[in-house]
């Protein structure tokens, strides 16, 4: 795993789901960029509530304003892929979305959550693997996608470049 480089820019006026395969083609791109001779997947995640982006919150109190308002309701996590061939500049991005229910949380155990500091390293400020799993009540689509990337939307995609 290498860190892009590539400079987000969330405040593009496209629709989310495409806004989330742009970042991840960004992404892939530039590292493609220095590794000619690998097949380079990119990705970027974040979630969408009420049309609004949230992507890692930047601070303890943002992360808690985000899971304030996540409290009780209904988001979608939207993970972008890009896979990108570097020696014949085939590419391809795609989306996948995941929506996630909470159940209501207290102000105790979102200031608790936070003062962890996981809030800080994820998107939509919560990690559904670690201290807010309890936190979710229903998920409709790809677990993986929330924990991380679509797995099976990633490996059928991988199969159109060759990759088995």
């Amino acid at each position: 795993m290498e860190e892009s480089g590539y400079e987000e820019n969330m405040k593009l006026k496209l629709a989310p789901r495409v806004l989330a395969r742009r970042l991840a083609l960004g992404k892939a791109q530039a590292v493609a960029a220095r590794h000619k001779d690998a097949l380079i997947i990119g990705a970027d995640t974040f979630a969408v509530f009420r049309g609004k982006l949230l992507g890692k919150p930047r601070t303890s109190r943002h992360a808690v304003r985000m899971l304030r308002m996540l409290s009780g309701k209904t988001h979608v996590l939207l993970t972008g892929i890009a896979i990108v061939d570097p020696r014949t500049g085939r590419h391809t991005a795609k989306t996948a979305g995941t929506r996630v229910t909470f159940r209501k949380l207290s102000a105790r155990e979102i200031r608790a959550y936070v003062k962890t500091g996981e809030s800080l390293t994820v998107a939509g400020g919560y990690a559904i693997q670690g201290g807010a799993a309890g936190f979710v009540k229903h998920i409709a689509g790809d677990y993986n996608n929330i924990v991380g990337l679509p797995l099976a939307l990633l490996v059928e995609e991988l199969r159109h470049f060759g990759v088995e």
